[in-house]
């Protein structure tokens, strides 16, 4: 079992580690002591918006403007008529934001809303189990990732975010109540939670056989994770941090999933999206915590995972001036995604697609990823990040997915996902966490979904079939996996 903070280890890598820190601290870096984490005495952002900041939610809702079907749903990319549930819940946060700060009318976030809820509950399911990877924003059908109609599976972390956003929509606004619920009634847990608490999504294999598989990796898999405990389905093994390691990267111990990507087929990706969207949707508290007070995080080891996850980055700026800001992301050209990380497959600030190709000249500052850290972590440090994001959007499109490490200019990609997340941080600076609970008048759900606290949960439900080696996405999102 690892420790959070595995001192003796820390001290003996420090000296292994010894030249790299002495270039850090000439350039300014603070000392590398074992045990210190100033990331966690850093201040949230908490107050309401100043003009320049409101001026770039209604920036980031320009996206979503230009890219609503008549359907309901928003595409996932910039004119391109295809969503995951992921975006999806993406464009969710999105209406709440944009009604909560002012950027749109109440009335006008209802009808949006009540269009969503519609389209999501009129979905034809993935083998009537569970919302499909992907949809045609247009048309509503189920699609492949080159927007072919087909079915291609579902995903258990794309579902978990959504399920989250869906609480939030509930709990904010008891007018959705209904409509939520009755779309979440529609789902079959059977296979996507087993009696372990594990959670799997479905592929198809060559012969169009259903597998259903182990799925996400440490962050994206403990946060997806609550969407199901919002909703009362267990998800024990998925929510625990076991089993991880740490490596130490500009003096900071940081955690990473243990399982061997070799073994499993699946990358162990060490991203800020995770850790920021837990921290701006749920304040680093557990699932069922309805405690407001945004200075107490009672999930502690996912605070502090996301503090390792921050100062890494930030160590690495002031030890070599790249200002960083790592994730997932989409690019404007070939190969469309990568996964830009921290950590993963044994190396640091490895930056690959998802076959696991090495493209360091598309290593970026994530602007969902910036952003995040401003609000979360008050330094310096994020200051400048602040002030580099305010410059890469365009007003009639949103902002765009990054910018460039290499220096050769912004990733000029439009994304439900970068723009619904920043309008969400948005919020988060001005309110506090996303999960506002509300009286919890029982509903619909509460009376006759899985969850309900009559003693019988999702846990009653039979297992899914064994799992094989090769498992899902480390978080699915608008590319394949």
């Amino acid at each position: 079992m690892n420790t959070v903070l595995p001192i003796s280890r820390l001290a003996t890598l420090l000296l292994a580690a010894a030249p790299l820190l002495a270039g850090a601290q000439a350039l300014g870096a603070a000392d590398c002591k074992p045990g210190e984490l100033p990331a966690a005495r850093h201040e949230r952002r908490l107050g309401p918006l100043t003009e320049r900041e409101l001026g770039m939610a209604r920036t980031a809702w320009k996206y979503f403007e230009n890219n609503t079907q008549p359907s309901g749903l928003a595409n996932a990319v910039d004119n391109y008529p295809s969503t995951t549930m992921w975006d999806t819940a993406s464009y969710l946060g999105a209406i709440v934001a944009a009604r909560e700060l002012g950027v749109i009318a109440p009335q006008q976030a209802d009808e949006r809303l009540a269009k969503a809820l519609a389209a999501l509950g009129g979905l034809a399911f993935f083998r009537d189990e569970l919302p499909n990877k992907v949809y045609h924003t247009k048309t509503l059908e189920k699609v492949d990732y080159a927007n072919r109609p087909g079915e291609i599976g579902f995903s258990a972390l794309d579902l978990g975010r959504l399920l989250v956003l869906l609480k939030v929509v509930k709990e904010r606004y008891p007018q959705h109540a209904e409509a939520v619920d009755r779309f979440v009634l529609r789902w079959k847990w059977t296979h996507v939670v087993d009696r372990t608490g594990m959670m799997f999504g479905a592929i198809l294999d060559k012969d169009r056989n259903v597998q259903y598989v182990q799925e996400g990796r440490l962050g994206y898999e403990e946060y997806a994770a609550k969407g199901f405990q919002l909703w009362g389905i267990p998800t024990e093994l998925a929510a625990r941090p076991e089993p991880y390691a740490t490596t130490l990267i500009y003096c900071v111990e940081v955690p990473y999933d243990a399982r061997d990507p070799r073994k499993y087929s699946q990358h162990n990706y060490v991203v800020t999206e995770s850790y920021a969207l837990d921290g701006i949707e749920f304040n680093w508290d557990l699932a069922s915590d309805r405690d407001t007070d945004d200075r107490r995080h009672s999930h502690g080891w996912m605070a502090d995972f996301a503090h390792r996850v921050y100062q890494a980055q930030e160590n690495r700026w002031r030890a070599t001036g790249i200002l960083t800001a790592r994730s997932e992301h989409q690019l404007d050209a070939e190969p469309y995604f990568v996964y830009d990380t921290v950590f993963t497959d044994g190396y640091a600030w490895n930056t690959i697609t998802e076959p696991g190709q090495y493209v360091p000249q598309f290593a970026a500052v994530s602007l969902k990823a910036a952003l995040g850290m401003w609000a979360l972590w008050k330094s310096d440090y994020t200051d400048r990040l602040f002030e580099e994001i305010t410059r890469h959007a365009d007003p009639g499109r949103g902002f765009m997915e990054g910018i460039l490490e290499n220096g050769k200019g912004p990733i000029r990609a439009y994304t439900a996902n970068n723009n619904g997340i920043m309008l969400e941080t948005l919020l988060f600076k001005a309110q506090g966490k996303l999960l506002k609970w509300g009286p919890g008048t029982p509903g619909l759900w509460e009376r006759s979904g899985p969850g309900r606290t009559d003693g019988r949960s999702a846990a009653s439900v039979p297992s899914p079939a064994p799992a094989p080696a090769a498992a899902g996405c480390g978080r699915p999102a608008s590319a394949p996996c």
